[in-house]
């Protein structure tokens, strides 16, 4: 298995001691056979990253829910929903953009037949981190948007409050810049009125990242 020396570190504010390399493609075919932690055990697939190989921003959400485990891509349920809206309104190209997640395998508590989001804990974000760091340094996006706070503490460390810095800009590297929004599904969660506005903040940093 090929492996990248972290001479070139990823911009990740959490450590990763070593970096799968090669081309997405590869790291592609090589994350589907992942077993660096228990969740594969369960999920159906692992859910890697799509999209543009060379795109100018990446979006980088918590963990892939049950409609991403059953398609095999990221952003393609109700939250999925929710976010190419908000891409469209703030003027951003869903197409031209890569996609991602930290955690790339679904974690869920089995309810009768219903299968419940459940967070993944520390050390699987852990063994799922050296996959974000490979994405990140084969994409070399000048933007990167962390959508939740398992994302946002990844990039920027465990001191990062989302209702705090939300949309504030981050320094990520020497070349990429970066900043944290709410998570589409915490969204989708919230009661209304709070609900339209946490959406109209999304919509507002998704137009800073067009912007820039």
């Amino acid at each position: 298995m090929a492996r990248r020396s972290v001479r070139e570190p990823p911009p990740l504010a959490k450590p990763v001691d070593e970096v799968p390399a090669g081309s997405l493609a590869a790291l592609r075919r090589e994350a589907a056979d992942c077993r660096r932690c228990p969740l594969w055990r369960h999920a159906t697939q692992t859910v890697f990253g799509a999209g543009a190989g060379r795109a100018a921003v990446m979006l980088i959400g918590e963990q892939p829910g049950a409609h991403e485990d059953l398609e095999g891509r990221p952003f393609v349920g109700p939250a999925g929903r929710l976010l190419r809206e908000a891409l469209a309104e703030a003027g951003l190209d869903a197409a031209g953009l890569y996609m991602t997640n930290t955690v790339k395998h679904f974690k869920y508590e089995q309810r009768g037949k219903a299968r419940l989001h459940k967070r993944a804990n520390a050390s699987e974000q852990a063994a799922c981190r050296p996959w974000l760091a490979a994405e990140l340094l084969q994409v070399r996006p000048r933007v990167v948007v962390a959508l939740g706070a398992m994302a946002a503490q990844t990039l920027f460390g465990n001191t990062f409050r989302i209702t705090r810095s939300r949309g504030t800009w981050q320094p990520l590297g020497e070349e990429t810049r970066a900043l944290a929004t709410w998570h589409l599904s915490a969204i989708l969660r919230m009661p209304s009125p709070q609900r339209e506005r946490a959406r109209a903040e999304l919509v507002a940093d998704l137009a800073r990242v067009a912007q820039a």
